[in-house]
């Protein structure tokens, strides 16, 4: 399955997720959904906020171009929101999985949507 299967296949097919990314801890985009115009710079800062939370803590997670708050996070798990849409993100071995939702989806929807994929890279080795 190719990385943009996992995005299309996997996130999107929920219709709990209406954005998604897949990059690597470097920022790179693998693969994502169309019109998600997310910059390697936003993905490269997500990815150091995973270990320091006081970068999003103050200047909130940014995705193309739109400025999230920060919620709250681990060394696994970032959420963030702004009004009714969410972000809700996992970091893997390599990758980062990001992805967006709007009500009426609920937060833990969607996080069980990003941690199933999360938890299945991670047991393939990613």
């Amino acid at each position: 399955m190719s990385w943009q299967d996992y995005v299309d296949n996997q996130l999107l097919a929920s219709n709990c997720v209406s954005k998604a990314a897949i990059a690597g801890h470097d920022g790179g985009v693998w693969a994502k959904s169309e019109a998600f115009e997310v910059s390697k710079e936003e993905l490269a800062k997500l990815v150091q906020g995973f270990d320091k939370t006081e970068l999003l803590t103050s200047g909130g997670v940014t995705l193309a171009g739109q400025r999230y708050i920060y919620l709250s996070g681990t060394d696994r798990v970032i959420r963030a929101k702004f009004g009714k849409i969410g972000v809700h993100c996992m970091k893997t071995q390599q990758t980062v999985i990001v992805a967006i939702y709007e009500e009426p989806v609920q937060p833990q929807q969607a996080a069980s949507i990003v941690e199933k994929l999360g938890d299945y890279l991670i047991t393939c080795g990613y």
